[in-house]
């Protein structure tokens, strides 16, 4: 069966039948039978135990990541242990294009799926509404007199849209009296998705709308959103996207999903109010952060974490046969060396680590041993899922090393002060975790660092924005690549988010379709949809 028709022949409970297992009678806005919005504001308690869930480097069709986040989740209930989950919303792009859902797989999988794939609560369309209210608003002072004498050569906010298109990545806007470049990034690449998921609450929302620096003055001032006077209507358009949404697993356990940055552009976490308030309705709260450590979740540790005083008490790195012989060229003696640099990444910052394999039907019993044997000579735990196709039951050794993990006191160590310039803080991660030797700066990058560390923008965490198959800026240099050149292409400041973005390589904000898009599969049957993964 495909996941679609695994989802359709599950019978779903009322959401209110899954909040009741939270104790959530009373903080519910139903969003029809299955789903719902939680208001937060209303919830008290104690924090349980922040489990993450990451993963070495991935193949372009990803290794099971949210799906062994979803076994592990029912493994824990299943055990008898008070668990629920804090996941990320999928965006449409993927969907339609290369890489398909994000709500797990096989027998692991939270539902209704082509809900949470297409649409969902609205939450998406929130964020791309507000962020393009900003852009309207900025085009329209330029045009109405530009009192705030904003260069239109310097603006740097963009339009985005959440759906992969190629031809808006550079786009020129021709006004009555002015024309000006622009472009379109993907929704879960903008600013406002980030902020909306960094947020703690709706005063918190409304610093750092405020914040979110729209360009330069031509006398070289920066100008802020709050002086386009637009900050209560971009709250007006978020006042429903900023409460995260219920939902459940096959299994009927309960999961939070809120907000969805990509990893390799973004900060690549769920929301930190989902986060905090599955940590205050549950004793474990299991989250995921996007693509592999040297992504998602250094920037879970170095963003999320130290911005918000989180702790995680373990990190499960999920892996594959298949991903670890794509990266040795099909050879797992030499692609385990992927496995070794995550696992390096990890204790750059933590400890509790548990390496997830992520079992697929053909792996060898001698292939498994080798990943098994490797892993524990690093001193960290390891088990087998079998998730997706077992469900709960298949993550339950899993479970077991995770909660024996926590036996052992947590840490978490900083990567740098943010005292530190912003080069670094760079050197610090492309060389420190990521292991380069030489780090070259464009032109433009040097500039725009110049001008962040002269306005006094400089004393925040750095983004990494790369590709997700390599832990270098070259999607080719597989395995543990050391002593190699990057290239810093570019520099952005999040003002509001509270980060600044680094552009490495040639990653993009606007991804492409590629030659057969998922799109082609997905069509509406008698008023059933197929073709969702």
């Amino acid at each position: 069966m495909t996941d679609i028709e695994i989802a359709h022949a599950t019978e779903l409970k009322n959401i209110t039948e899954i909040a009741s297992s939270l104790n959530l009678k009373d903080n519910l806005e139903l969003y029809g039978n299955y789903k719902a919005k939680i208001n937060y504001n209303n919830i008290d308690g104690d924090y349980g135990k922040l489990i993450l869930v990451t993963a070495t480097s991935p193949t372009p069709f990803g290794e099971g990541k949210t799906t062994v986040s979803i076994g592990l989740l029912d493994a824990m209930r299943h055990l008898g242990y008070n668990a629920s989950s804090s996941l990320r919303e999928p965006s449409l792009g993927p969907v339609f294009g290369i890489k398909g859902g994000a709500t797990g797989g096989g027998h692991s999988q939270v539902i209704p799926m082509e809900d949470i794939n297409l649409n969902f609560t609205g939450d998406f369309h929130a964020i791309t509404a507000a962020n393009n209210l900003i852009c309207a608003a900025i085009d329209n002072h330029i045009f109405q007199g530009n009192v705030l004498n904003l260069d239109e050569d310097r603006i740097l906010f963009n339009r985005c849209l959440d759906v992969n298109d190629r031809a808006l990545k550079d786009i020129t806007i021709n006004s009555k009296n002015y024309s000006r470049h622009e472009k379109f990034d993907i929704t879960a690449a903008s600013e406002i998705m980030a902020i909306l998921c960094l947020a703690k609450n709706m005063e918190d929302l409304r610093l750092k709308l405020d914040n979110i620096l729209i360009g330069y003055t031509k006398d070289n001032r920066p100008v802020l959103v709050k002086e386009l006077n637009i900050t209560g209507s971009l709250l007006v358009l978020l006042n429903e996207a900023i409460k995260p949404n219920l939902v459940q697993t096959l299994e009927h356990n309960p999961v939070i999903i809120h907000g969805g940055p990509f990893a390799n552009i973004a900060h690549g976490c769920s929301s930190v109010i989902a986060t905090t308030t599955s940590l205050k309705l549950s004793d474990y709260c299991i989250t995921e952060a996007g693509f592999g450590s040297d992504l998602g979740a250094l920037k879970f540790y170095d963003i999320k974490c130290r911005l918000n005083n989180l702790n995680p008490a373990a990190t499960v790195l999920v892996t594959t046969i298949k991903a670890l012989k794509y990266n040795g060229q099909d050879n797992l003696s030499e692609g385990i060396s992927n496995l070794k640099a995550h696992i390096d990444i990890l204790k750059n910052m933590t400890n509790n680590i548990v390496v997830c394999l992520n079992k697929y039907d053909n792996d060898t019993d001698e292939d498994i041993e080798f990943v098994k044997k490797y892993a524990l000579e690093q001193d960290v735990r390891f088990a087998i899922s079998t998730a997706y196709k077992d469900g709960g039951v298949g993550a339950v050794d899993l479970a077991k090393e995770v909660i024996a993990s926590l036996n052992n006191e947590s840490e978490y160590k900083e990567l740098y002060s943010l005292d530190l310039s912003i080069k670094e803080k760079i050197a610090k991660v492309l060389k420190d975790i990521y292991k380069a030797g030489i780090i070259k700066y464009t032109e433009d990058a040097e500039k725009m660092i110049e001008t962040l560390e002269n306005d006094g923008f400089s004393n925040l965490p750095i983004c990494i924005a790369k590709t997700q198959y390599s832990i270098s800026d070259n999607k080719d240099n597989l395995g543990y690549p050391q002593d190699y050149e990057v290239t810093v292409k570019n520099i952005k400041l999040y003002n509001g988010a509270g980060f600044i973005t680094i552009y490495l390589g040639s990653i993009i904000t606007m991804p492409g379709l590629p030659v057969h898009p998922n799109y082609e599969k997905i069509d509406l049957i008698d008023n059933e949809i197929i073709g969702l993964s």
